[in-house]
């Protein structure tokens, strides 16, 4: 069984003005996403900044959204990491704080083999219990996971499931499904390719427009699964223009700016990711009222 259907949130971080986590904040927006209709929480991702805390910070706000979540939705935490001992430590607190799943981004930076990525990846699924989700952003990491270790993964590691899919390469994404016997959990990690996605056999989306329109999303995939591809097709591309403003600039920059003008709130990012450009501002604000969340 799939840890979640649907759309997942690639959730924010809080900041204060002075750097720390808002905690306040944070239970706020976690309710919002709840109340939106949110099929999950991911937390300590890409989106939530996670490559700028320090580990007790990161393993604080997991075990926070933990609490405030209280099994209503699963919460998937983000733990990956290019040094596997790193990845281990992580994972193993965060599924001691109540995580239901992780997921792992591959290795950055040093470019592991495939070889080396299923050593790394089957080193954490073997100290912990909860599922996995493995993240392929080459676009990010330098490195692809390709579709052979992917399905080689998910068929022999028990608790290694699916995959965040982000590379944006259909004929890859279609050669994965086609070795999944059944056994690949695919989702979406680009919110412009969902219902393409969907087609192939995925099970969602882990979302950044979730964070400003979370009902919309969740509609996408919902109206997809209810058999009426045509509205999940409409809901999809009415969110284009909004979606390539809020990438406009290096995720989460867009996505935070746009949940300030929203009266959010959520602070600042961290050094070394600084304040949207104002040209790029105004067409994210442009978007935004045209989209009708603003």
């Amino acid at each position: 069984m799939a840890i979640f259907e649907g759309a997942g949130v690639a959730l924010v971080t809080p900041f204060k003005e002075n750097g720390e986590v808002n905690y306040e904040k944070l239970e706020e927006i976690v309710e919002e996403q709840i109340a939106g209709g949110t099929d999950s929480i991911i937390v300590c991702g890409t989106t939530g900044e996670a490559s700028t805390m320090s580990h007790e910070e990161h393993l604080d706000v997991v075990g926070y959204v933990c609490k405030v979540t209280g099994k209503r939705i699963p919460v998937i935490a983000g733990t990956g990491s290019n040094c596997t001992e790193t990845a281990v430590y992580l994972s193993v607190e965060a599924e001691r704080r109540g995580a239901d799943g992780l997921l792992l981004v591959s290795p950055y930076y040093n470019k592991a083999t495939q070889n080396g990525l299923k050593a790394h990846f089957k080193a954490v699924a073997d100290a912990v219990k909860i599922p996995i989700l493995l993240y392929n952003i080459p676009g990010r990491t330098g490195v692809t996971i390709l579709p052979q270790t992917i399905a080689d993964l998910c068929k022999n590691v028990d608790n290694i499931v699916g995959v965040k899919e982000a590379s944006g390469n259909f004929s890859a994404i279609a050669t994965l499904m086609s070795l999944a016997d059944g056994k690949v959990d695919l989702y979406s990690g680009n919110d412009d390719q969902i219902v393409p996605l969907l087609s192939l056999g995925g099970k969602g989306v882990i979302s950044v427009l979730s964070n400003v329109a979370p009902r919309q999303t969740h509609d996408i995939c919902a109206a997809y699964f209810a058999g009426d591809t045509a509205k999940s097709a409409k809901l999809q591309l009415d969110a284009i223009p909004l979606i390539t403003e809020l990438f406009a600039e290096v995720n989460p920059i867009p996505v935070k700016a746009a949940m300030n003008l929203m009266g959010k709130n959520v602070g600042p990012m961290r050094l070394p990711l600084t304040e949207m450009e104002p040209q790029n501002q105004e067409k994210l604000k442009a978007a935004m009222t045209a989209y009708g969340i603003l």
